[in-house]
């Protein structure tokens, strides 16, 4: 039987529990608070995270693993396992050089290593999921080249919203201007953002007032999945797993749930986006 480990990074944003069940490494990105630095969801919880990000006057910054970081993980996969297969999914390369990262690690290892290195084109549990899955499929023996056809595949049949709570933080960001942060704001406005199939992210929609962005949310799901009446869904929160078990309920009303994730969105995502955020990622079952 094949063996295959999976690597991915912190901004994957699994949950430890699954993680640690699927045998996943996760290799943690830097994220630094003025002259602090932590190593995201190890020396920092998401709780911690989202208190220090409503109090900073500026957004924290992020920065990639090394790829001497990258080499120390799959080194000490192959010690654990040796000749097994490596497959390393990371965040979108169009929105960190955590994959660039990557690429450079496997140029600096032994050239017998079987190492494979993707890029996800997505973000947060967006990517989560299909790492998972690659997890799941390993753990049957599939071969690499098959878990990476499969995981595309479903990268592609996988749908996913943001709805932003706060104009603040893309305003910080510099995503838009700072009249239109305040005119949005006085209009309670609450745009709607999506990841397009080069793994940037861009908007969709804006809408007055959250309960009607929700809806507005959940009628785009089901334009997207046509007549699917059974789903999987995973709902991002910034550490208030109430609005996410809202948003659950209400898609409950629409569609049978089948397999359910409740998790964080992590630093590299909430820093742009800011606290109230939801992110709601659904594929078919």
């Amino acid at each position: 039987m094949t063996h295959t480990v999976i690597v991915t990074d912190s901004t994957s944003d699994i949950p430890e529990e699954l993680a640690k069940s699927h045998g996943i490494h996760v290799v943690p990105l830097r994220l630094q608070f003025g002259d602090e630095s932590f190593l995201d969801g190890v020396e920092i919880s998401a709780k911690e995270f989202y208190e220090r990000l409503g109090k900073a006057e500026q957004l924290p910054t992020t920065s990639q693993p090394s790829p001497a970081d990258y080499v120390r993980v799959y080194e000490e996969i192959q010690q654990e396992y040796p000749g097994a297969s490596i497959l390393s999914i990371h965040i979108s390369s169009a929105l960190s050089g955590t994959y660039q990262s990557a690429l450079i690690a496997k140029s600096m290892m032994n050239e017998n290593v079987d190492l494979t290195i993707v890029d996800s084109l997505s973000a947060s549990y967006g990517f989560g999921l299909l790492v998972v899955q690659a997890a799941r499929l390993a753990s049957q023996g599939i071969a690499v080249e098959d878990i990476v056809v499969a995981v595309e595949q479903m990268r592609k049949g996988r749908k996913l919203y943001f709805l932003v709570d706060t104009l603040e933080y893309l305003q910080k960001g510099g995503r838009i201007g700072k009249a239109a942060a305040l005119f949005g704001t006085l209009l309670n406005i609450k745009p709607i953002l999506s990841i397009d199939q080069e793994g940037v992210i861009y908007p969709v929609e804006k809408v007055r007032g959250r309960k009607k962005a929700v809806a507005r949310m959940i009628e785009l799901f089901q334009q997207d999945l046509g007549n699917i009446e059974k789903i999987n869904v995973a709902v991002g929160h910034t550490a208030n797993p109430a609005s996410a078990e809202e948003f659950l309920e209400e898609l409950s009303c629409h569609y049978k749930l089948e397999e359910v994730v409740l998790t964080n969105v992590g630093s590299v995502v909430g820093s742009h986006v800011g606290t109230g955020t939801i992110a709601v990622f659904i594929w078919p079952t």
